[in-house]
């Protein structure tokens, strides 16, 4: 029987591993793969920080106007999931690519702690998303999550990744006593669209500055030191009674 009664939805990309852009080379090949058509226009900029993979979507269909149905969103991420592992695979072999400083340790040490229930809230499809996990060897963390393509914002992920809790543990889960851990400012939207606290890493593209123009509860600047993680998490859980 699972005991824990407080949950900790982690962020990816940024947070628990630098895919060193594989993602982004991943989209780019997955959608012209997908229509080839489009070749002749360049690929625009993304800013993938904290985006769900339904809103990225939604612009690269606007922008090379494509219809978006069904049909047309199979294909790209067919494609897609194609492409990231391939590119995985390929910086791997250029030494591309890593589990961020503390990550193992961290993980590890909350595995054990029976009072945290580990999930993923991230705004990867969820096949790409545990692609990643499975590439870096930290899969086995997680058994449930809320992912891109379950809601096209990010802030429609918290209740749907706590139902999943629910079903995973078989017991409820209060929002009160949920961490959402990221690296971007829309982790930090995420987590008080639903209530929950918010732990802050800068070890993505956001700044410690920019990440406490955002108010999280606790503001980290990266998990090498577990100890003072753990304490971080601690410290938020047991402020709620």
């Amino acid at each position: 029987m699972i005991r824990a009664d407080k949950l900790l939805l982690f962020d990816i990309d940024g947070t628990l591993v630098d895919t060193e852009g594989a993602g982004l080379v991943a989209l780019e090949a997955g959608f012209f793969n997908a229509f080839p058509f489009c070749r002749e226009k360049a690929f625009p900029s993304l800013d993938l920080g904290g985006a769900t993979d339904s809103s990225v979507v939604a612009f690269l269909f606007d922008h090379f106007a494509i219809e978006n149905h069904g049909g047309h969103r199979d294909l790209f991420f067919d494609e897609y999931l194609l492409a990231l592992d391939c590119c995985m695979r390929e910086f791997r072999n250029r030494g591309k690519g890593r589990v961020l400083p503390g990550v193992p340790e961290l993980l590890g040490r909350l595995e054990k702690c029976e009072d945290y229930l580990l999930g993923i809230l991230t705004g990867n499809v969820e096949a790409g998303a545990r692609l990643k996990l499975k590439h870096f060897d930290i899969d086995h963390y997680f058994g449930f999550g809320a992912f891109g393509t379950d809601h096209e914002t990010r802030n429609g992920l918290g209740p749907i990744a706590i139902e999943r809790a629910e079903v995973a543990a078989g017991k409820g889960f209060d929002p009160s006593k949920t961490i959402i851990i990221g690296d971007t400012l829309k982790d930090i939207a995420c987590a008080r669209a639903f209530d929950a606290r918010v732990i802050a890493v800068a070890t993505g593209g956001a700044s410690e500055e920019m990440l406490e123009s955002g108010s999280p509860d606790i503001l980290l600047p990266n998990f090498v030191d577990t100890a003072a993680a753990i304490e971080a998490i601690d410290s938020l859980c047991s402020s709620v009674r």
